[in-house]
């Protein structure tokens, strides 16, 4: 029997679409695959959950994990942190926003360790009373250039972290490069938590639960650090961090 911790992995989501050549009409939900492959290096076992569209069928999935991972993917809406007068060029993914804030919950209720990815931690932000930037670069002055689609995941920034946070003791040192690819951030942090890691421009880019609780995230992506070129830090010490904290929790 296998003695890896059964994580639950959030859903990314294609809605409905009557133009998409296959699965006409249908909502999708689907894995990234470096990220269910780096939580497997780390030594748990990922399972992606679907949206069933009802908490106590959410709440009978995160039951039966050690572990829960938010992952990137479609921006927050900015109505799910209560900003009605946004930008339409960026309205988010409200459905899915509904559908992890359910996941957060549930694994809460747990009481099990929570890590968020890129979106995840935008998403934990908002889950617990924070809000976001719709758009780093029109609303942010000064902002960092945090997402190029032509060179994508092999964009890089330094990252400062915090003295004695679990991100500095984690990686063991304060400074550290990672790869870059949001246009969303924190605006204003949830009394929850206390950011832990921030770039050059002082965008907050790790986040860690101020009461002790195992609810923790990273803006970058940690499974994407193979990928890139210019030689970011092993950024799948986030991974396994998280895997050793759900060891010894419920399996299945």
């Amino acid at each position: 029997m296998s003695t890896r911790p059964l994580v639950a992995v959030s859903a990314n989501r294609f809605a409905a679409d009557p133009q998409r050549p296959v699965f006409k009409n249908m909502e999708l939900h689907y894995a990234e695959s470096h990220l269910v492959d780096a939580i497997y290096r780390a030594g748990a076992l990922p399972v992606v959950l679907p949206d069933l569209k009802n908490q106590a069928a959410t709440q009978e999935l995160v039951d039966r994990c050690a572990g829960l991972v938010l992952a990137g993917g479609a921006d927050v809406s900015p109505e799910s942190y209560g900003r009605m007068q946004y930008n339409a060029k960026w309205p988010g993914d409200k459905v899915r926003d509904r559908y992890e804030i359910g996941l957060v919950k549930a694994a809460e209720k747990k009481q099990i360790p929570i890590l968020g990815v890129c979106r995840g931690l935008q998403l934990l932000n908002v889950a617990y009373g924070g809000t976001l930037y719709q758009d780093l670069a029109t609303e942010r002055v000064g902002a960092l250039n945090h997402r190029d689609w032509e060179t994508y995941e092999q964009n890089v920034h330094e990252v400062v972290l915090t003295q004695d946070s679990w991100i500095e003791r984690l990686y063991q040192k304060r400074q550290i490069k990672v790869n870059t690819v949001h246009h969303q951030g924190i605006h204003e942090l949830s009394p929850a938590f206390q950011a832990v890691a921030h770039a050059p421009d002082g965008v907050i880019e790790a986040i860690e639960h101020k009461q002790g609780a195992w609810i923790r995230a990273v803006q970058w992506h940690p499974e994407w650090f193979k990928l890139d070129r210019q030689g970011v830090d092993d950024l799948e010490v986030v991974f396994r961090d998280f895997a050793d904290a759900c060891v010894g929790l419920i399996k299945v």
